[in-house]
């Protein structure tokens, strides 16, 4: 008689956060055989061939095989409530099983699971003395022979604190024997690599100088336990896994897209506590959550939108907008969105890039609309033939152009009344009350000039759908006013005879790249959502902007002080990478979009990797053979996975041209994404915001092309330009060094660009 098991009802299998990225790590086949354990293993933990056992010396941890060389390690919670914690050889599993050490943090209550010798050997690798293993003393030298005079020992970087401190911050307490002994940032990243996330956040803020009730402030105490909970049994592993960064595996796709989708793969489960708070919290009013690239802000975005929809009462309406400065961001979001809350968090949520919204105003209110959009270049044009018209001297075109788009245009200013008072923070020169007439008399007539023609710009549609928004937002405080002098009715017979059910478009507004949006983007923002609790909610980095919108939130009725938040840790970009990067910025001034200033202190990366290289070349030509070299030597990478930046159109069509002929495939990144799905991407470096990738190219670094010549022109006749211009090609350069993962290359030919000198050794 054969005799089958019966699947149990009731399993369940748990991941604990940092197992996958051990997992993701597996050979193909072992990580198959892992699918299929897992999936095995949730219908029935009795069946034959898992020799499913206790580890030796332990109650709690387990041991399960894979296949005939792997096995899981597998924390039991309780009944058949399972926490997967490792996959480790089997050669490796019954060896000093001291070093498996697992618990309930006492500050955090979340379950934390350690393997002292994995982080030992990650801190040996950065050059830390094997605590078993003392350096034997030195022979006693002859009695005439000098004292040998050598390095004197470094000092451990966390000598300032005693152990209980450390402990009180949350820090893992087996790991602190080791933490005593770090002497390096090496040896810090060492350990933050291996031991429980938060122990790896508390060690870095100290590292970085945060005072001590600093961090336990803003890292600690966001993710305590109270002291209620902490009187509680600390055995209670059930209650402890609520508290932790765990994900219960329901299916073979949920696991696979953890797995397999990269870094938003962990971050759609595995949000950093500081990141979850950020995502729950209810704010009274507009928030901004700032921090450097690679820190997490579009993500904590997307887990906000989902939250918020979860809040919302059952509809079948889109009361919630994400929304960003481009459509290629704008697609990414969705994509994103979906893949994050599914299609019915999608259902509730509007997503269009802001130029898209304005033109759905305007098109509202202007049906028959057939003008022509032209960009800011052919509207500077039109401006120079303006002066060359009137015979007008006074002012240049560069200046009247700006004036119109940062101050008319981009504060929705109206009337002739309004200009004389708007505010020109950041244009550098003052202007007297009759320079602004004569500049208003010419802003009017370069209006007439393009509506003559039949043309008009982006900015004008902004700043024309701020004024639609703003009036339409006026009429709905009202008829709130009227109602509210009625006792709250309702006008039924002119509501809706006159078919103005008027009501804000939406509840909530989540913004990404909030730095790249204008004054009248903003403006049409504000009056698109009520003033009410948790009405608008922004992320973005000025060091990132790449657009020369520099606004005041406050000054726009979006008043975030008191509601701003910043993240500091990368999980993207390499340390090396990173601080190539930030030397790039050099010390120039950024605000935090409300006027004060914002910075990158204590903005560091958790991940370690090469040196960037830095090469030159004495023409184009001879570059686009070292951009080449350099493709090859990364035979180990997959083409999609590599891409290259350039200044200028021309160059990625001279670029795409010399890898064809070398054989490589490439496909050119457009405004609406990659042309094709196969081959290194190449585009200018406008094109790479919101994208990363394993390696990356910046090619033609050069001077005269980053920052470009004619910046220089405007050092003596626009000081207040001048600075504008080299912070966003300053800024231009920075993200896209920061779109690279794993390696970053910089090429350049004739001389370097100027931002590159802190980079190069002087010779």
């Amino acid at each position: 008689m054969t005799v089958t098991s019966t699947p149990r009802t009731g399993v369940t299998l748990r991941l604990l956060d940092k197992a996958d990225k051990e997992i993701v790590k597996l050979d193909r086949a072992v990580l198959g055989a892992f699918y299929k354990f897992q999936h095995d293993f949730r219908r029935n933990p009795d069946a034959g061939g898992f020799d499913l056992k206790p580890l030796e010396g332990h109650d709690r941890l387990w041991s399960a095989r894979v296949n005939r060389e792997w096995r899981a390690l597998m924390i039991r919670l309780g009944g058949d409530d399972w926490l997967l914690v490792s996959v480790k050889h089997r050669s490796h599993v019954h060896k000093n099983l001291d070093r498996f050490n697992y618990g309930i943090n006492h500050i955090t209550g979340a379950i934390e699971y350690v393997d002292l010798q994995v982080v030992e050997e990650s801190v040996l690798r950065r050059g830390l003395t094997p605590p078993t293993a003392p350096a034997p003393a030195p022979a006693p030298a002859p009695p005439s022979a000098p004292e040998p005079v050598g390095p004197p020992p470094q000092e451990p970087l966390f000598g300032a604190y005693t152990d209980q401190q450390l402990a009180d911050l949350g820090v893992t307490e087996p790991l602190i024997p080791i933490v005593r002994k770090l002497t390096t940032d090496d040896e810090l990243l060492g350990l933050a690599e291996y031991a429980p996330r938060h122990t790896g956040e508390v060690l870095l803020r100290l590292r970085d100088g945060i005072p001590y009730d600093e961090v336990m402030e803003q890292v600690t105490a966001p993710v305590a336990v109270t002291e209620p909970e902490r009187n509680l049994d600390s055995d209670d592993w059930q209650a402890a896994v609520d508290r932790s960064q765990t994900v219960v595996i329901t299916d073979d796709e949920s696991l696979q897209s953890i797995l397999e989708e990269g870094d938003f793969g962990r971050w759609k489960i595995f949000l950093h506590p500081t990141q979850e708070k950020l995502v729950h919290r209810r704010y009274s009013g507009p928030a901004r959550v700032g921090g450097g690239p690679g820190t997490g802000k579009t993500i904590v975005a997307l887990h906000r939108v989902c939250h918020l929809v979860s809040q919302l009462p059952p509809g079948h309406t889109k009361p919630v907008l994400l929304t960003t400065f481009n459509r290629n961001l704008a697609a990414d979001l969705r994509a994103r969105l979906l893949s994050l809350g599914g299609p019915d968090v999608l259902a509730r949520v509007d997503i269009a890039h802001v130029d898209q919204l304005a033109t759905r105003i305007v098109s509202e209110a202007d049906p028959g609309n057939t003008k022509r959009r032209i960009d800011d270049t052919t509207a500077l044009r039109e401006w120079r033939e303006l002066l060359v018209e009137t015979g007008e001297s006074r002012w240049n075109a560069e200046f009247l152009s700006d004036e119109w788009n940062q101050v008319v245009l981009g504060q929705a200013v109206a009337s002739r009344s309004d200009y004389f008072t708007a505010r020109r923070a950041g244009r550098g020169r003052s202007v007297t009350r009759a320079e602004r007439a004569g500049i208003w008399q010419l802003a009017e007539r370069f209006t007439q000039r393009l509506e003559t023609k039949g043309l008009e710009t982006h900015r004008q549609v902004a700043e024309r759908a701020a004024r639609l928004e703003m009036a339409r937002k006026a009429r709905i405080d009202r008829r709130t006013e009227e109602r509210q002098d009625r006792g709250g009715l309702h006008n039924l017979h002119f509501e809706a005879g006159s078919g103005a059910w008027l009501r804000y478009r939406y509840r909530h507004i989540v913004v990404d790249e909030a730095q790249d949006l204008s004054a009248a983007h903003w403006k049409m923002l504000r009056a698109m959502v009520p003033s009410e609790p948790d009405d608008i909610f922004l992320v973005g980095d000025t060091h990132q902007r790449i657009y020369d919108n520099q606004v005041t939130l406050g000054s726009l009725g979006v008043h975030i002080r008191g509601r701003s938040s910043r993240l500091t840790l990368s999980y993207r970009t390499t340390r090396e990478i990173l601080r190539d990067a930030i030397r790039v910025l050099g010390d120039a001034d950024y605000d935090d979009l409300d006027g004060d200033t914002d910075t990158l202190a204590g903005y560091r990366s958790v991940l370690h990797g090469t040196e960037p290289s830095l090469r030159g070349a004495r023409s184009w030509d001879e570059e686009m053979d070292l951009v080449v070299e350099q493709l090859r030597a990364w035979h180990d990478v997959p083409r999609e996975a590599m891409a290259i930046c350039v200044p200028t159109n021309d160059m990625v069509t001279q670029l795409a041209d010399r890898l064809a002929r070398s054989g490589i495939t490439s496909s050119e990144i457009t405004q609406d994404g990659p042309r094709g799905d196969h081959g290194v991407h190449i585009g200018t470096m406008y094109r790479f915001k919101g994208l990363e990738y394993r390696c990356l190219i910046i090619a033609g670094a050069a001077d005269g092309l980053v920052p470009r010549a004619s910046v220089d022109a405007w050092e003596h006749t626009d000081p207040s330009r001048h600075r504008r211009e080299l912070h966003r090609a300053r800024s231009l350069l920075f993200v896209a060094a920061t779109r690279a993962r794993d390696a970053l290359a910089i090429t350049w030919h004739g001389e370097p660009s100027r931002f590159l000198a802190p980079l190069i050794p002087a010779s």
